[in-house]
């Protein structure tokens, strides 16, 4: 497969996950790329008020990464030009009873983007081959046990549950994206630092961060797993350097862009029945008194 970006995780797993980027090979302007951000989102927002015209399809995009690698901030900055009528974001924590009482697609795909909409997971059923790959205990509240004699074949048959699922959306006209933010375990150190430093940033760290920092080569496993496993033709891994905030966005809302400009959503047609009832209604009101 050829890739449309230079970030594009190939399908069939032929990738060396070690030499992924945590930071652009250039040095970069932020100013520069501010401004070029801006066009970028410019753009999504007319594309996105066609493709929710259109009605036809859908747009979901999933972000996955480890804890400060910049989801939300990337979230609000690609999206702040796009009509909220026209996506919805959902972010997945801990899992409810309810949702847990339920296989572990579940609880996502209630959430996906109706048609005309762009659909947003701030973290996702990847949860299930991610963090729970890490901490296996978490199982138990799904009172399901990893077969001793086969731990492979679990988490290969989850990937092949996610591979269908993605398939049968894009057959069903739901264009799916997603990204992998990879930010640097030094580049993590310094926001941690930078959230218990500053007072207004206090909130956003939780000593649980560190025990789950602690883990860091066991998630780069999982997430090498992943992107191995689940980078298809139908849902592509975007693999994106994180380290540099304003870059990232740049580049996650180039790829949203030339998606969007690839689907070519068109606003409907008019038939001539409707156009002579829109004249018959602009005489009505031209002859108002």
């Amino acid at each position: 497969m050829k890739n449309n970006n230079t970030y594009q995780v190939p399908s069939g797993g032929n990738f060396d996950f070690s030499a992924l980027s945590s930071s652009p090979s250039k040095k970069t302007d932020k100013k520069a790329l501010k401004k070029q951000l801006k066009k970028e989102v410019e753009a999504i927002a007319e594309l996105q008020h066609r493709l929710y015209a259109e009605d036809k399809r859908a747009l979901l995009l999933v972000f996955q990464a480890m804890d400060a690698a910049g989801k939300d901030s990337t979230i609000r900055s690609v999206l702040t030009g796009v009509n909220p009528a026209g996506f919805q974001v959902f972010s997945f924590k801990q899992p409810s009873k309810e949702e847990l009482d339920h296989d572990f697609l579940w609880r996502t795909q209630c959430k996906m983007p109706e048609r005309g909409r762009i659909g947003v997971f701030n973290r996702s059923y990847y949860e299930e081959v991610l963090v729970i790959k890490v901490h296996p205990e978490y199982l138990a509240g799904q009172r399901i046990e990893i077969p001793e004699d086969n731990p492979e074949g679990f988490w290969q048959d989850r990937y092949d549950s996610i591979n269908d699922a993605e398939r049968h959306l894009a057959k069903n006209g739901t264009k799916i994206l997603k990204f992998f933010l990879n930010v640097s375990k030094e580049e993590q150190k310094q926001r941690f630092l930078s959230r218990i430093h500053d007072t207004e940033k206090n909130w956003k760290f939780s000593n649980s961060d560190l025990g789950e920092r602690a883990l860091w080569d066991q998630y780069q496993q999982a997430y090498k797993d992943v992107l191995t496993q689940t980078s298809t033709d139908a849902a592509p891994w975007y693999a994106i350097p994180a380290d540099d905030k304003p870059y990232m966005r740049l580049q996650v809302a180039k790829i949203i862009r030339k998606t969007l400009e690839d689907m070519d959503p068109k606003y409907p047609e008019v038939s001539e029945k409707a156009l002579a009832k829109l004249a018959d209604a602009e005489k009505v009101l031209n002859n108002e008194s």
